[in-house]
């Protein structure tokens, strides 16, 4: 993350000021037999300090290598990519890059794997990405022709007039301002059945959010975006110095947890690497 990335998620931390429901609710699936769901590698993430990731300091000078996968559910009514990774462009610089206290690399493309099942980027019906850190939208610009389903404060911020004066920034995002969108503040039922629910989450960013899945033989799953970054983070309740806002990012938390309860659900913290590989390595899926 850049320097002015950073600047400008701490201005919008601090000003803006959001309001957002009070539980995160709960849905009655009906999952469809046909459902899928392929677990991307999108890129690999070396922490050299993961001080930033708890605000007590207990995470000072710990290093840990993080998952970014993306992840694709192909459904009767539409293949919906849920995050995007990072910038597939690192698949063509050996070895990656290295800023400050991190080191990023991909092995494969994202555009690559979705060919591997027959697929570009404009067969994607809908795309919606936890929030907009460009480990989770770095390829988000490459489906403009998709619906575009975003909470109604993280699609406010990243049109800012803050984030289009950081070209770097703003590039990420600028195809997608005339795609055609879904914009939503609770939560939004991607495929109208109860098999695919995106509930609002927010805290570590202004409008992150989380992903229910609800399979036909492996149950619900909860997929974290950034609400956890790994396993013993959840234990901890650890929040980033970075947050939008600790008080909501604890909240939140609350919140999914009451849902993981109440739904009995496998959750999948995104960037946990032992969580990335208990998923079926693509191109198998889980159903």
């Amino acid at each position: 993350m850049t320097a002015s990335m950073i600047k400008i998620r701490n201005v919008f931390a601090a000003s803006l000021a959001v309001i957002f429901g009070s539980v995160i609710a709960q849905t009655q699936a009906e999952p469809s037999p046909d459902i899928k769901l392929y677990t991307l590698d999108c890129g690999a993430i070396d922490m050299l300090d993961m001080a930033g990731f708890a605000d007590d300091g207990s995470l000072n000078g710990q290093q840990i290598t993080l998952a970014d996968p993306c992840y694709l559910i192909r459904h009767p009514e539409g293949d919906f990519l849920w995050d995007t990774g990072l910038e597939q462009s690192l698949a063509d610089v050996e070895g990656g890059i290295t800023y400050q206290v991190h080191a990023t690399a991909m092995q494969s493309k994202l555009t690559d794997q979705l060919a591997t099942l027959g697929l570009a980027p404009t067969d994607i019906d809908y795309m919606a990405f936890s929030h907009w850190h460009p480990d989770h939208s770095g390829n988000a610009a490459l489906f403009a022709d998709s619906t575009f389903i975003a909470h109604e404060a993280e699609h406010a911020f990243i049109f800012s007039d803050a984030v289009r004066s950081d070209a770097e920034t703003f590039a990420l995002f600028a195809p997608l301002e005339n795609a055609k969108t879904t914009l939503f503040s609770g939560t939004h039922d991607v495929f109208g059945d109860g098999t695919a629910v995106i509930h609002s989450a927010p805290g570590h960013t202004v409008g992150h959010s989380v992903l229910e899945l609800n399979l036909p033989q492996a149950g619900t799953l909860l997929f974290t975006g950034d609400l956890y970054v790994y396993g013993a983070g959840r234990a901890a309740r650890s929040v980033p110095t970075f947050a939008a806002s600790k008080t909501d990012l604890l909240r939140s938390m609350d919140q999914f947890e009451a849902l993981a309860k109440a739904k009995g659900a496998r959750v999948v913290i995104q960037h946990d690497l032992d969580d990335f590989k208990s998923l079926p390595r693509f191109p198998a899926y889980l159903k």
